[in-house]
């Protein structure tokens, strides 16, 4: 079954406002290297679009869950995790990821993935698109990871049933 993900508010916002910064600085990146024939810009041409490209390809896109796996559908690398490894997976508030803070990964364009940790619970890999609709899962070996479908009970009854 598959499990549709979409952008919160405020990840709208901070995708929109990235966006428009990342296009105002390489356009006056290139009238600089046009006017000035400087060749140093480039660089921060490059680096902006390959941090743009890289949030882009592996933002979460959808969650599937099979009889074997739960797999988090990016464009690049699909993660998947095996249901035998799941220990637990339950609906959590808000509260309880606020505070968190990005020890690797985005923090806002395009959604949170990568490493995070916070106070509450600890270290943690999030594949999310949004702050609210928030879904644990905890594997056998301690790890947890943050989803945040759009339908997060339907997930979460599915995958006990």
């Amino acid at each position: 079954m598959k499990y549709k993900t979409s952008l919160g508010n405020w990840t709208k916002g901070v995708t929109i406002a990235v966006t428009i910064l990342f296009a105002f600085t390489i356009i006056k990146q290139y009238s600089i290297i046009t006017d000035e024939g400087k060749a140093n810009p480039i660089y921060t041409i490059v680096l902006l679009l390959v941090i743009y490209f890289i949030a882009f390809v592996f933002r979460p896109i959808y969650y599937k869950l099979t009889n074997d796996k739960l797999i988090v559908h990016r464009l690049f690398m699909d993660v998947q995790i095996d249901r035998k490894n799941i220990k637990s997976i339950e609906l959590i508030d808000r509260e309880y990821i606020g505070w968190s803070f990005r020890t690797f990964g985005v923090g806002g364009l395009f959604g949170y993935f990568g490493n995070f940790a916070n106070p509450k619970l600890g270290r943690m890999t999030w594949y999310a698109t949004r702050r609210d609709k928030t879904v644990l899962v905890v594997t056998n070996d301690g790890k947890k990871i943050i989803l945040t479908p759009d339908n997060p009970k339907k997930l979460i009854a599915d995958f006990y049933q």
